[in-house]
C-alpha cells in the first residue's frame, strides 16, 4: 500500500479548505488538498448572494442579527470572532491580495446589498455569482502555490487513528488521535494512506441526504460520518436549514434563487398573487430562512399548490439581467423570463448549522483532527444561519485554524506510525442498487425529517434508515471500495445522525420544528 506523508491533509477544497491550504502553505507547511472534483466543484462555487463585509453599520447590529436568526442560541464567542475578525479576513485575502471582482458603485466604492434577516445593507457581491468569483480566485492561487498538492477526484474513505489503524498494542491506550486518512485516488481501485500531522475536515455539509437540495452533488455529510466513526463529538445536527426559494418547475432541476432578489424588493406571493409574509414576521419576505420556509410549506399545504412565487414587479426590470445574470439565464432555460414573469419557488435543504464540534481554532475532540467551514460547528449559527455568513465563516475558520496548526507543527512532537494495510475485497458492487439505496435515504429524509417533523415521522425514518444501514454495511464489507459506495455509506450514516439528534430535541428552535401528530 502506498503511503504519502505530509504536514496537513485537507479533505475538501471548497472555500474553507482552499483558504486553509493557502494560509498553511504561507506558514511553511506542506499540504495535501483533496477534492471530489475540479477546482470549482464545491458548494462555495454555487453561493449566489454575497459575503458580509461590515465596515460601516457597526458590529453590534450584525451581532444582533446573527443572534436573532439563530433564535437566541448562537455561541457568543463564535459570533464575536466572526464580527470582529471577518472584515480583516475579507480585505486581506479577497480584496487586497486576490482582487476579487466585486460589484462597485459609479464612484468605484463597493456596492452593498441586503438579504433576509439583515437589518442593514452590508453584503458585497459579484452579481449573483459571488461564490464562483471568490472560489475561482482562491483556487487559482492554490494552483500557483508550490507547497500545496491538489488531488482532484480523490475520495477520503476513513480517518486514521492510533486507536484503530496501527498494529502497536500501546497505541490503543494513547489519547484519541488522528494521523491522516485512507484515500481513494482518482481512477484507482486501491486506496492509499496519507499520513499527516494535522487532518482537516472541510467537506461541506449534508444537503444531499435530502431529495431536494441546493447543494453540490455528493454533499452528503462525508465529514460528519467519518468523524463519527472515530468517536469525535458532534453537535446541533438537527438544525438543517432549508432555503426558502429554490426554482420549481416540472421536470426541471432545482437551483437556488438568491435571497438578494428579496433583498432588492421581490415579494413572496401565493398562486393568486397575494403576499402572505406580512402577517408572519416584521421583516415579511426578508424574515429569517426557517420562518420563511415554514410559511411557504404551510401556504402550499393549505392551497394544494406545488409552489409559491417571487413577485419581482417592485424591482427595476431593465436591470435584472445584469444584476442577476445566473438566475436570469437558468430561469429562461426553463421558460421563465424574470423580466416579465414571477419565479415559481419551493424550499430545499440548504445548510447544516450543526456538525463536528470545533473550537475557534478548528479543534475537534480528537487530537490533531480539525473541522472548518460547514463541516464544523462552533455554534456560530445556533439553530439557524443568517444569510451570507457561510462564506465569511469559511475565511475566518480557515485563517485561525491554519495559524494554530502552524504553531503546533513548529512546537509539538507527533506520533506518525505506519498505518495498518488496507485489504480490498474483489467483488464489484451493482451501481444500480447503490443509486436506489441513496434514493431511499433521500426520500426518507425529505418525507419524515424535513421542514416539519414529528416524533412519529422521526421514528419511521429511524427504522427505515437503520435497516438500510445494515444492508449497506454488509455491501461495504464485501465489495471493492468506490466513490459511489463511500457516498452511500456516509449518506446513510449522516442521515441517521440527523434523525437521532432531532429525536432527542423536543423543542422547536430555528430550523428544527416539531409538531405533535
Amino acid at each position: 500500500m502506498e503511503i504519502i506523508r505530509t504536514d496537513c491533509l485537507v479533505i475538501g477544497a471548497g472555500l474553507a479548505g482552499a483558504a486553509y491550504a493557502l494560509h498553511a502553505a504561507k506558514a511553511g507547511l506542506d499540504v495535501q488538498l483533496l477534492s471530489l472534483g475540479g477546482p470549482n466543484d464545491a458548494n462555495s462555487d454555487w453561493a449566489q448572494g454575497g459575503i458580509i463585509y461590515d465596515v460601516e453599520t457597526g458590529s453590534g447590529l450584525l451581532t444582533e442579527d446573527i443572534m436573532e436568526a439563530s433564535d437566541g442560541t448562537a455561541n457568543p464567542s463564535a459570533v464575536r470572532q466572526l464580527v470582529d475578525e471577518g472584515p480583516t479576513a475579507v480585505r486581506e485575502l479577497l480584496i487586497d491580495d486576490l482582487g476579487v471582482d466585486f460589484d462597485r458603485e459609479a464612484d468605484g466604492s463597493l456596492e452593498f446589498t441586503r438579504e433576509g434577516g439583515h437589518s442593514a445593507r452590508r453584503i458585497i457581491h459579484a452579481r449573483d455569482l459571488t461564490g464562483h468569483a471568490i472560489l475561482s480566485a482562491v483556487a487559482g492561487r492554490v494552483a500557483e502555490t508550490p507547497r500545496i498538492c491538489r488531488q482532484e477526484g480523490a475520495v477520503a474513505i476513513d480517518l486514521l487513528t492510533l486507536s484503530h489503524n496501527t498494529d502497536r498494542a500501546e497505541d490503543r491506550y494513547a489519547p484519541l488521535t488522528c494521523f491522516g486518512a485512507f484515500v481513494l485516488p482518482a481512477g484507482s481501485t486501491e486506496p492509499v494512506a496519507i499520513v499527516a500531522r494535522k487532518t482537516v475536515l472541510a467537506c461541506g455539509g449534508l444537503g444531499h441526504i435530502y431529495q431536494h437540495s441546493t447543494n453540490f452533488p455528493g454533499t452528503v455529510g462525508h465529514g460528519v460520518a467519518m468523524a463519527y466513526r472515530v468517536g469525535a463529538r458532534l453537535i446541533d445536527l438537527e438544525y438543517v436549514q432549508f432555503h426558502p426559494t429554490v426554482f420549481y418547475g416540472k421536470n426541471a432541476p432545482r437551483f437556488l434563487i438568491t435571497e438578494a432578489i428579496r433583498g432588492e424588493g421581490a415579494v413572496l406571493v401565493n398562486v393568486n398573487g397575494e403576499p402572505f409574509m406580512e402577517g408572519v414576521h416584521r421583516l415579511a419576505s426578508l424574515a429569517p430562512r426557517d420562518i420563511v420556509s415554514r410559511a411557504i410549506h404551510r401556504e402550499m399545504a393549505n392551497s394544494g399548490e406545488p409552489c409559491v412565487y417571487l413577485d419581482l414587479s417592485a424591482l427595476d426590470r431593465g436591470r435584472l439581467k445584469d444584476r442577476f445574470p445566473s438566475v436570469f439565464r437558468r430561469c429562461l432555460e426553463h421558460g421563465v423570463d424574470i423580466r416579465t414573469d414571477p419565479i415559481p419557488v419551493v424550499p430545499a435543504a440548504h445548510y447544516s448549522c450543526g456538525g463536528v464540534h470545533a473550537d475557534l481554532q478548528g479543534r475537534s475532540s480528537v487530537l490533531h483532527l480539525n473541522a472548518i467551514g460547514e463541516t464544523a460547528c462552533t455554534g456560530l449559527h445556533g439553530a439557524n444561519r443568517l444569510a451570507s455568513t457561510s462564506l465569511l465563516e469559511c475565511l475566518t475558520s480557515a485563517k485561525f485554524t491554519a495559524q494554530a496548526d502552524a504553531r503546533d507543527v513548529a512546537g509539538m512532537a507527533f506520533k506518525l506510525p505506519e498505518p495498518r494495510a488496507w485489504e480490498s475485497p474483489r467483488t464489484e458492487a451493482d451501481p444500480t442498487l447503490v443509486a436506489q439505496d441513496l434514493n431511499l435515504v433521500q426520500q426518507t429524509m425529505w418525507n419524515y425529517a424535513g421542514i416539519v417533523r414529528s416524533p412519529r415521522r422521526l421514528t419511521r425514518a429511524r427504522r427505515i434508515l437503520l435497516e438500510a444501514r445494515e444492508e449497506i454495511q454488509s455491501f461495504y464489507r464485501d465489495c471493492r471500495v468506490t466513490a459511489q459506495r463511500v457516498e452511500l455509506r456516509n449518506a446513510v450514516q449522516a442521515a441517521l445522525l440527523v434523525v437521532h439528534a432531532a429525536s432527542l430535541n423536543p423543542r422547536s428552535k430555528g430550523a428544527h420544528y416539531i409538531i405533535d401528530e
